[in-house]
């Protein structure tokens, strides 16, 4: 069986965990024992995601490329803003320290 093969059985077998917590929780109540064993199932979810995105030829998520344009932006996008640090000259009765 390939990593991913095992990553994908593990992964239903967990989720086969956790809804036979959920079945127990109903049954027994919301009581210390049950809360720990739903934590446990959930520690064990994050630990498999985290494996999973670790695992060698796992294709890694990429983000979304933005095009940024050459074109000058419009300059009316900056009236009333501010020098970045010390704060525009031309501001109302305000001056830079």
């Amino acid at each position: 069986m390939s990593l991913q093969d095992e990553l994908t059985a593990a992964q239903r077998c967990l989720d086969d965990l956790v809804k036979s917590v959920g079945r127990l929780e109903k049954q027994v109540g919301h009581g210390l024992e049950i809360r720990r064993v739903r934590t446990d199932a959930d520690h064990l979810r994050e630990s498999l995601a985290l494996l999973r995105e670790a695992a060698p030829g796992t294709p890694a998520a990429r983000p979304d490329l933005v095009t940024i344009p050459d074109t000058p932006y419009d300059t009316s996008l900056w009236t009333d803003a501010d020098d970045e640090g010390l704060g525009s000259t031309r501001a109302r009765g305000r001056r830079a320290p």
